[in-house]
């Protein structure tokens, strides 16, 4: 076998249907467009969702909800996440840039430390929020919570 004997499976294509060719081929005459209306016009273009004049769909469906525009977008980190960090590099000081180092947010990224999993270590912990059990947890091991 090599590329000029290759064809697609049987039954996969089908050949293309001549419109407007003559009456013996079954599609000539009206070309499939059907009797007058702007439909068997040339140029003819709907608008999008245009159901035929039925009420589209995205007029029948009730609005709802918003968009709060003043909405700050954290990355959230929890705190056990920051132990294993902790664990893998031995830094006892964690700001955003050994976060953003290790993978675990971008550079544009804002940072929310919460408060999932255990602290084992005093850490000295650099972000911009922190949930109150987190800054507890934090606390608890004599560590630091700095907020930028």
């Amino acid at each position: 076998m090599n590329l000029s004997q290759l064809k697609p499976a049987k039954g996969s294509t089908h050949s293309e249907k001549r419109i407007g060719r003559g009456q013996g081929s079954g599609h000539g005459g009206t070309s499939t467009r059907g009797h007058k209306g702007a439909q068997s016009r040339s140029g003819y273009s709907h608008k999008i969702g245009f159901e035929g004049g039925q009420m589209p769909l995205q007029r029948r469906l009730p609005k709802f909800g918003f968009k709060n525009i003043n909405r700050v977008e954290y990355k959230a980190i929890n705190i056990d996440t920051l132990q294993s960090l902790h664990e893998k590099n031995g830094c006892t000081v964690i700001d955003i840039q050994t976060i953003i180092d290790a993978g675990l947010a971008s550079k544009n990224d804002l940072v929310k430390i919460l408060g999932r999993g255990e602290l084992k270590a005093a850490l000295e912990v650099h972000a911009h929020a922190f949930s109150k059990s987190a800054e507890a947890a934090i606390e608890a091991q004599q560590g630091k919570a700095v907020k930028l």
